[in-house]
């Protein structure tokens, strides 16, 4: 079993910068990938980024150069730092871990970005 927590989402300006954090504890060592998917209204949930167990990253196109994940191994913690902001980032941002046969998402965090 593995838990997510995220934390680090809020009301921003468009232009504007947040970071989204995402900490895993229990079965840590089975985690192949961890990332970040985001779901607006009336529509699908999709990914915004990955990064895997040996550091491969992964980004969707609508954030490449203006989102940057990373990870503190120490703290079992991966961030989303969000730059430039649009209004279309709006969404409930979920964290999500994949092991070899299950997935685990966290709770979310709503990202309302204002124009």
């Amino acid at each position: 079993q593995v838990q997510l927590v995220e934390s680090g989402g809020g009301l921003v300006q468009a232009g504007g910068s947040l970071r989204l954090s995402c900490a895993a504890s229990g079965s840590i060592s089975s985690i192949n990938a961890m990332g970040w998917y985001r779901q607006a209204p009336g529509k699908r949930r999709e990914l915004v980024a990955t990064i895997t167990k040996p550091g491969r990253i992964n980004y969707a196109d609508s954030v490449k150069g203006r989102f940057t994940i990373s990870r503190d191994n120490t703290k079992n913690t991966v961030y989303l730092k969000m730059d430039s902001l649009k209004p279309e980032d709006t969404a409930v941002y979920y964290c999500n871990a994949a092991l070899l046969f299950q997935t685990y998402w966290g709770q979310g965090t709503q990202v309302t970005v204002s124009s």
